[in-house]
């Protein structure tokens, strides 16, 4: 089963599945057309099948012409039947893996994947975990339900982790140039794993094994997410030290070596940051263990909305105004900039949290034209001059490159900067109050 799968992968002849179109799911599918193999995509939303089958995406990174060449060609299928399993060669599962309210991982979208994997389960198939969890579920969760098929891991079928590395948005680092790590149930799941990503990826680094491999990913997250809530707190320390944190960490930067910079803001953003870390706090306090660095970083990000909001009401009562009935624009709803992606934007809470405190809120955000309040949709407000210079206060929460700043300065009252976006703006700064 080994050498005969090894073969339709360095041939192309094998045709992969991908479970999950989103912002992981589709940009995979799209790599492996576009290098030649054939793509089966499935999805439990018919909108998005019929979308992608029209030849259209809904992804920031992928672009209509791309999915409508690979339609024409034959190469890209959506689907939602998954029957079509069973002509799947290779198999990656890429769907979410959100947070229950009380923080514990909600892995039901990977069961269900995993449970539909199973119905069409066939010997020579290779199966790959892309979704983000905690250490242990593809060996622990995963291949007892796959082995209830009577099939043997590593001899029949094939299965893995390998975790996703999308940064939606990023020019610079794509699928194709982000090495990736792969860690197999067996030697032999791990080899065709590699040599799967290595037809779509110019260098893959194996590790020992799938629990290595799920712990890499949370590793990057939580030192991302650790670091930002450090520099975060510096910027409260800054705050009542009254010192610019911008000032400090530009500083502090000049330094060419034991120092690596990262950026206070609004709060945590997208599907990772605010997310993974928990995954692994999650396990550990299952072991016994208190990841104390974990907890702490996430209880100050999570935090980060309410502090903006304390710091707009300080801001207007510098002008002898309150937030009640107050004109309140936010600038930028997606969790960072240039993307339309607001999947747990401190955006979000900022915008509810200013709405309790009886103000009048509107947003911009030139990639995002709706959201979803409270069941309640709002739409983005057309940026103009009058708009900026009828706001009490203007709140820079996404730092999109669109924005003119200079322009959006000279135009308002009051400016209230959680990216230090207006850090060139050279007029007017006197308006300009930063997080």
């Amino acid at each position: 089963m080994y050498q005969k799968l090894k073969e339709k992968i360095e041939s192309k002849r094998a045709v992969v599945g991908i479970i999950g179109l989103g912002y992981v799911g589709l940009p995979l599918a799209v790599e492996f057309g576009e290098q030649g193999f054939s793509v089966l995509g499935f999805d439990i939303s018919k909108k998005k099948v019929s979308l992608i089958n029209s030849g259209r995406s809904d992804i920031d990174d992928i672009k209509d012409e791309s999915v409508k060449k690979l339609v024409t060609r034959k190469l890209l299928k959506a689907t939602n039947n998954f029957a079509l399993l069973s002509n799947a060669d290779c198999i990656s599962i890429c769907v979410p893996t959100p947070l229950s309210k009380t923080k514990d991982p909600d892995v039901s979208y990977i069961l269900s994947a995993v449970n539909q994997v199973k119905k069409y389960l066939h010997p020579g198939q290779l199966v790959i975990l892309e979704s983000t969890t905690y250490p242990g579920t593809t060996e622990e969760l995963i291949r007892p339900i796959l082995e209830e098929t009577n099939l043997r891991t590593g001899k029949d079928f094939f299965l893995a982790f390998s975790p996703e590395r999308v940064d939606p948005g990023n020019k610079k680092f794509t699928i194709k140039n982000t090495p990736r790590v792969v860690g197999g149930v067996t030697s032999y799941c791990t080899k065709l794993t590699k040599l799967f990503y290595e037809q779509i990826i110019d260098k893959v680094f194996p590790v020992s094994s799938t629990k290595s491999a799920e712990l890499v990913k949370l590793l990057e997250n939580t030192f991302r997410s650790v670091n930002i809530g450090l520099v975060n707190e510096v910027a409260l320390m800054c705050d009542r030290l009254k010192i610019d944190v911008w000032e400090i960490i530009q500083a502090a930067d000049s330094k060419p070596f034991g120092f690596m910079p990262f950026y206070p803001g609004p709060g945590l953003g997208g599907h990772c940051i605010p997310i993974d870390p928990h995954y692994l706090s999650w396990k550990l306090k299952s072991l016994n263990y208190y990841a104390r660095f974990i907890e702490l970083a996430g209880d100050i990000n999570s935090h980060m909305p309410e502090y903006v909001v304390e710091r707009i009401n300080r801001a207007l009562n510098s002008v002898k105004k309150t937030l009640k009935e107050t004109n309140i624009l936010i600038l930028g709803i997606a969790y960072k900039k240039d993307i339309q992606d607001v999947r747990e934007s401190p955006a979000l809470d900022v915008i509810e949290l200013l709405q309790n405190a009886g103000a009048k809120v509107k947003f911009n955000d030139p990639h995002v034209p709706s959201i979803l309040m409270n069941a309640h949709t709002m739409k983005s407000t057309r940026l103009t001059s009058k708009l900026l210079s009828k706001s009490d206060c203007v709140v820079i929460v996404t730092d999109h490159s669109a924005y003119d700043y200079d322009w959006i300065v000279k135009n308002s009252k009051l400016i209230f900067d959680t990216r230090n976006a207006t850090k060139l703006v050279k007029d007017n700064r006197e308006r300009i109050v930063k997080l």
